[in-house]
């Protein structure tokens, strides 16, 4: 029996790992992408529709392109 590889449940709920073996049978890595295509499309019209999020404030911002100027 092929041993699948998985992520924990709680890392990526939504997205399936695949075996080697599972994207062989499908054809290979080109066939592969194009049967996951329209999920993939699904996901990145997700994205592009969701509130813009920006993970730093803007001195948080300024605060670390100081630093990096600094570190160079």
């Amino acid at each position: 029996m092929k041993e699948k590889i998985s992520t924990p449940d709680r890392f990526f709920k939504t997205h399936r790992s695949y075996s080697p073996e599972e994207i062989l049978a499908a054809g290979g890595t080109t066939a592969f992408g194009r049967k996951r295509e329209k999920e993939n499309q699904e996901s990145l019209k997700a994205l592009e529709n969701g509130i813009p999020v920006e993970p730093f404030t803007d001195e948080e911002w300024d605060d670390l392109m100081n630093q990096l100027k600094k570190d160079k």
